[in-house]
């Protein structure tokens, strides 16, 4: 019997600059209404940096959901591919923490443990000194949420809602 493919779920971020958080506050929202597998590992990475090589060498399929610093809307959803992700051709800023996540996986790709990775960002409208999201990057959780259990099923990953929240 064929061993099931190990799904990683990473949520990058510092929860001290507001939608800098974007990625940590949405593993959480992720968790509080979903099941999630054996076969799932999901992490709340924060600004963990190389410490994260275990947990993404650990995975055969890696979703990264994050901030990214592009001239485009606030709240703006961009997703990139494991092609773009794998190539390097990502031409923008992510958060202060981008350096570490390209290194890591750089390194995973040197010592041939590099998941096939897919990111779902957004672009933050406030990176002040607060915890929380503002007001117009809230609703982007279950944007967020939805192109992951879309990205999920394109897969033939699944999970499912918590009882609580089934009847909501």
């Amino acid at each position: 019997m064929n061993k099931p493919k190990t799904i990683g779920i990473l949520g990058l971020g510092n929860l001290l600059l507001s939608d800098e958080g974007f990625g940590v506050h949405f593993i959480n929202y992720l968790t509080e209404r979903y099941d999630i597998p054996d076969h799932f590992s999901v992490l709340d990475g924060g600004t963990a940096g190389i410490m994260l090589a275990p947990f993404m060498e650990g995975v055969d399929l890696l979703f990264v959901i994050d901030t990214v610093s592009l001239q485009a809307e606030p709240g703006s959803i961009h997703c990139f591919t494991d092609r773009d992700v794998q190539t390097g051709n990502l031409q923008f800023r992510m958060s202060p923490h981008q350096i570490g996540l390209l290194d890591i996986l750089a390194i995973c790709k040197m010592r041939g443990k590099v998941p096939a990775t897919e990111m779902i960002t957004v672009v933050p409208e406030d990176l002040s000194l607060k915890i929380g999201l503002s007001p117009s990057l809230e609703p982007k959780l279950a944007e967020v949420l939805e192109i992951l259990l879309k990205s999920l099923a394109a897969h033939n990953e699944f999970l499912s809602l918590k009882e609580s929240f089934a009847g909501a």
